[in-house]
């Protein structure tokens, strides 16, 4: 039994060592501290700061997405970028794409199987809870949840400042 959790460790190591150079190669910038745990799929176009956390995201499409420092995520995300034009020439939809920015800023934990549409800021220190479908904006501090997301409540914002202050960070 121990062989085999060493052997489990060693494994785990050598796939988030993988997996982490994999996004480095990809990512079109990212800080120090990157840690990518689990198969990810990243593009060009994205950015990430400092100490970021990924358990298995996929980000689709050509749009800019922009993540902040200390962000963790959760297994099977999306965050999705582009959308097909229904209002161009053609139904149900043309040949052309749409493409929207993300912006996820700093200290943002996001749930399991939660999809993050385009043109959607995140505010510092928000949760998305598992399996939320965010599809608007979400404020500093805000815990959100739900399809669509909505925000349940906020997070002891004096609490948050004074642990951010103090650098007490995960």
């Amino acid at each position: 039994m121990v062989l085999f959790s060493k052997l489990r460790l060693a494994i785990n190591f050598f796939q988030k060592w993988w997996f982490t150079l994999r996004a480095k190669r990809i990512l079109g910038g990212y800080g120090e501290g990157l840690e990518v745990n689990k198969r990810c799929l990243f593009s060009q176009q994205t950015m990430v700061k400092d100490y970021c956390c990924f358990n298995g995201m996929k980000i689709l499409g050509s749009g800019k997405v922009h993540i902040g420092s200390y962000f963790h995520s959760g297994t099977e995300c999306m965050l999705i970028t582009e959308n097909h034009n229904y209002e161009g020439n053609q139904i149900p939809y043309d040949s052309t794409y749409i493409y929207k920015d993300i912006t996820i800023e700093d200290f943002v934990w996001i749930g399991n199987r939660v999809i993050i549409m385009g043109g959607i800021r995140i505010g510092e220190g928000a949760i998305i809870a598992a399996g939320a479908v965010v599809t608007r904006d979400v404020p500093r501090c805000a815990i959100v949840g739900g399809n669509p997301a909505l925000i349940i409540k906020y997070r002891d914002v004096a609490h948050f400042d004074q642990l951010k202050q103090e650098r007490k960070f995960h």
